[in-house]
């Protein structure tokens, strides 16, 4: 993983921490093995996912917490400590043939190391490339969720913009409809 994929990366990270019960109104989106399961695949962490046990799936939900709570708290020495302790435990830092910084992940390393050392180069990526004040709340106000924004103009305002984005703005037409 290359450590300028900080846009992927931190998509991950955002995609991860908004599958809470908190986010969905009370339903959790990874429950269960097999939903930690459909989640990595689509990253390209099949390998790892056909592997994964009840013990990554428990890991998988502190990494959860762990990058919401950096999210929430977005001070940049923080954020700096927190994401480089998810990267350090799980990974090595190399220099591939492109002269890429690269990491990569330790031998044997479980699907919930994978997910830490994503989230910890996505996060780290954003704090040194576009600042810490791309951590932000959703601002939909029925919404809880949180975002790491790697737009390029830097103006995301909602954790999902095709669900959270959208029913702001059927929340808005129906208001001018019933004004009108």
């Amino acid at each position: 993983m290359a450590l300028d994929d900080y846009v992927r990366t931190a998509g991950i990270a955002t995609e991860l921490v908004n599958t809470t019960a908190e986010v969905w109104h009370g339903v959790d989106h990874l429950p269960d093995l097999d939903a930690l399961v459909a989640f990595a695949e689509p990253h390209g962490l099949a390998e790892l996912a056909g592997r994964a046990r009840a013990t990554d799936l428990r890991a998988v939900h502190r990494l959860r917490a762990t990058v919401r709570e950096l999210i929430d708290h977005p001070d940049r020495e923080r954020l700096i400590a927190g994401a480089s302790a998810l990267t350090t435990t799980v990974g090595q830092v190399t220099l591939d043939a492109r002269t890429r910084w690269a990491v990569s992940l330790r031998p044997r390393a479980t699907l919930s190391d994978a997910l830490s050392l994503i989230c910890g180069v996505g996060v780290l990526g954003v704090v040194q490339t576009l600042g810490e004040d791309r951590f932000r709340a959703c601002s939909a106000p029925t919404c809880s969720g949180a975002f790491i924004d790697t737009t390029r103009p830097g103006r995301r305002r909602y954790c999902m913009p095709g669900l959270c984005g959208n029913r702001v703005n059927v929340a808005n037409h129906r208001a001018r409809q019933a004004r009108e």
